[in-house]
């Protein structure tokens, strides 16, 4: 696929790092390992949300297309009104939403919310604040030229790019769209990738489970992760801890997907395989990261096509994933990424770590009687602790130079909805 043919290995065939390297280390290397898919094809409006957009979107039309109020009152001209004092006009006319534009005098212009304001008039006076006398409109002091007037082009000029290529679409991009009279939208093909867990141990949900077996639970986790970064996902189910059958699927799926994720079998024990696979069918790099939960994780390409290798503990998982792999999809995607901005909180918890990893607490948010929000810290601590990662709302972020953190203090917070998309 056209990803392969962008994809550096970065290192020899086969070799891997034994140091650590920093998480901004791996974000940078992540970034030049593939190119965009280079597939693009328009869809509707109605089924563009969460694709990314192939080009700019250069506004057709001027964004509002005409002059109008922005309230309910009486359209003006600036010149006609008494600096410092009271001004009575009379009424000359109506005007609703939809109406046809008309030309304005000396006098005033009843006009309701998003009607075209009369040829001439450059002001809006709402109408609380105007007195009726008659068939004479009083319109008070200190009225500002302009005021409640939504100009044409003003929200986006005709020409003007309204949409950036690489945005990913939401909701509210949609509705910019419509309202430029758009019906479709040039976007590329989603990212299809390969994904299976390893495991001798692992029984899919609703099978029954042996003496020591436990049921699959990152794939699910990883689907609904890679779903959420936009990617189509070929579910290859669950792969036993062998050489042999590891280096038969891999290049089978490389050659059907433009990227391959695993979990599990990527540590140093000596029945995770995957590395050893992973080695014999390309090459292998980066499966050290400077993070707690999630150090061993391999990078690297099987058959041409980028693999990721996520550890085998699901916070591990979840946290390789939103911090290594979604820059990767989001790069074949052509998505112009940027990773989530991290807000400070006030912890709840005092907290000791070893400096030179970056460290990821699970917290949940309290408001307190003041009105003030602490982290409180899961008291799940593990890698393994699914639990911890249900039950909180995000994750307060330790840098590499951190030893200590008191209760009191503060440190930086990421939500779980910014972490997932």
């Amino acid at each position: 696929m056209e990803s392969r043919s962008a994809m550096r290995a970065g290192g020899r065939s086969g070799q891997v790092h034994s140091g650590l390297i920093t998480l901004a280390e791996a974000g940078e290397r992540v970034a030049g390992l593939v190119a965009p898919v280079a597939e693009v094809h328009e869809l509707p409006l109605t089924a563009a949300d969460g694709h990314v957009l192939a080009h700019d979107v250069a506004a057709p039309r001027a964004l509002p297309p005409f002059a109008h109020s922005a309230v309910d009152g009486y359209a003006v001209r600036f010149v006609d009104l008494t600096a410092g004092a009271e001004t009575t006009l009379p009424v000359l006319g109506r005007s609703a939403a939809g109406d046809t534009p008309a030309t304005l005098g000396r006098g005033a212009w009843r006009i309701f919310t998003g009607a075209p304001t009369p040829e001439g008039a450059d002001t809006v006076v709402m109408q609380e604040d105007v007195t009726l006398r008659g068939e004479d409109v009083v319109l008070p002091a200190g009225i500002r030229r302009g005021a409640h007037l939504r100009l044409a082009g003003e929200d986006v000029a005709r020409g003007q790019v309204a949409l950036p290529a690489g945005r990913r679409l939401r909701p509210q991009d949609l509705g910019l769209l419509a309202a430029l009279g758009l019906q479709r939208v040039a976007v590329r093909r989603r990212p299809r990738v390969a994904l299976f867990s390893t495991g001798n141990e692992l029984t899919e949900p609703g099978q029954s489970l042996g003496p020591s077996a436990i049921y699959d639970a990152n794939r699910a986790m990883l689907r609904a992760l890679l779903a959420r970064a936009g990617a189509e996902t070929a579910d290859l189910g669950i792969l036993r801890d062998e050489p042999a059958e590891l280096e038969r699927h891999l290049p089978e799926a490389a050659g059907a997907c433009d990227l391959i994720i695993t979990s599990g079998g990527v540590s140093v024990g000596e029945a995770d395989h995957v590395k050893d696979a992973v080695a014999a069918c390309g090459s292998l790099d980066l499966w050290r990261i400077a993070i707690k939960p999630g150090k061993p994780l391999a990078i690297g390409t099987v058959a041409g096509t980028p693999f990721i290798g996520l550890p085998g503990n699901p916070v591990a998982v979840f946290v390789g994933f939103c911090f290594v792999a979604r820059a990767l999809i989001a790069r074949l995607a052509g998505e112009a990424f940027a990773p989530p901005v991290a807000l400070p909180v006030t912890l709840g918890f005092s907290h000791g770590k070893k400096p030179g990893r970056r460290e990821f607490l699970r917290v949940s948010l309290e408001q307190r009687e003041d009105g003030s929000v602490v982290a409180r810290r899961h008291p799940g601590e593990g890698a393994g602790s699914l639990a911890s990662l249900a039950q909180s709302d995000g994750l307060v972020m330790l840098a590499e130079d951190v030893e200590r953190v008191e209760e009191g203090g503060t440190a930086p917070f990421l939500p779980y909805p910014g972490l997932i998309g």
